[in-house]
């Protein structure tokens, strides 16, 4: 079985459109490379940890950026 057909049970086991799932998908992956970016350049290794393992679909680390995160 390839790839794609496990990210099409996802989808169809959430009842989402498979684009819906891997724009989901990507919308997360953008905003933790983000997140992970900001926290390593700022040395906050409990930070960097908790937004690396954690996935909460770019939740988590979207407060990180606009509310937690000062310059």
């Amino acid at each position: 079985r390839g790839k794609m057909n496990y990210f099409t049970d996802i989808s169809a086991l959430l009842g989402i459109p498979l684009w819906v799932f891997v724009l989901i998908i990507i919308w997360s992956a953008v905003w933790k490379l983000i997140a992970l970016w900001i926290s390593a350049r700022k040395s906050q290794l409990v930070w960097f940890i908790a937004l690396g393992v954690i996935n909460t679909a770019g939740i988590l680390e979207i407060l990180y950026i606009f509310v937690l995160w000062k310059e």
